[in-house]
């Protein structure tokens, strides 16, 4: 009989022991499978199928999938890290036992290799699936940052050449930057030409950044767009005042976005 079609037979054995070694991750597996559709016993067998069958594409791709799956669904990595090094221990036992059961007389040169091999496609897993772990979470982790910068700036076409920019909350210097990037880019992109920036949903503008955002008012202007700004709060011009800093030779004023609606939308329309 091969190795492969004993562990195949004695599997609700392998799996025994293996829950026995894997203590900390045996409470864990319904969950485990629940969250990530991750069948934790199945794909032991598959890993240690491809290890000594020697099947070192098969070990690197499924490393691969399996990286994907637990950073996908945020696995805890030391669950993996104790149950992978479980099935190393288990696949040892179960290779001696099928020794003794083949009548094989102890040979250290083949021990020797067989460790060689099997311990290092193992390591070649381990190793495959942290690797592919980290750049999916690293890639989720981007995906979600400008999904984030491009909700806090929510450019809306209101007509082909009007657009509203409605920015809400505290503006600091990272989210202006954001701000900067994604105005400019869509102005050239739409070809934008009145963009209505609405304040009304601004908590706080620090003093020191209020000169960089004029200075964004001076690259739209450069882009061949107008600004437009409603909805200054009082507190925001009193700070436009202390720091004798004035918008209306930068934009357009309105008091609110619907005056500003009002105004442009008739003026697109006639």
């Amino acid at each position: 009989m091969e190795i492969k079609d004993f562990l195949t037979l004695n599997r609700p054995i392998f799996e025994k022991k293996l829950l026995n070694e894997a203590v900390n991750v045996r409470d864990k597996i319904e969950e485990i499978r629940v969250i990530g559709n991750i069948n934790l016993l199945d794909n032991a067998l598959k890993i240690v199928l491809y290890v000594v069958e020697d099947k070192k594409d098969e070990v690197v791709a499924f490393a691969k999938q399996e990286g994907i799956a637990w950073a996908n669904y945020s696995l805890t990595l030391a669950f993996k890290l104790e149950w992978v090094q479980a099935i190393r221990r288990t696949l040892w036992v179960a290779l001696q036992e099928y020794e003794i059961q083949a009548g094989l007389e102890v040979n250290r040169e083949r021990f020797y290799y067989t460790e060689s091999k099997i311990n290092a496609l193992i390591d070649e897993f381990l190793n495959g699936f942290f690797i592919s772990y980290s750049k999916y979470k690293d890639e989720l982790i981007e995906a979600q940052r400008e999904l984030v910068a491009n909700l806090s700036v929510p450019i809306i076409p209101v007509t082909p050449n009007v657009c509203i920019l409605p920015l809400i909350g505290e503006i600091d210097f990272s989210r202006l930057n954001t701000i900067e990037e994604k105005v400019l880019m869509e102005i050239g992109r739409l070809r934008i030409r009145t963009l209505i920036m609405d304040l009304s949903g601004i908590l706080q503008m620090e003093g020191e950044i209020a000169p960089n955002f004029l200075k964004l008012l001076d690259g739209i202007s450069m882009m061949g767009c107008t600004p437009v700004i409603t909805g200054l709060r009082p507190e925001t011009v009193r700070k436009m005042m202390e720091l004798n800093l004035v918008f209306e030779r930068k934009a357009e004023i309105k008091g609110t976005l619907q005056q500003a609606l009002d105004e442009y939308l008739v003026s697109t329309i006639t």
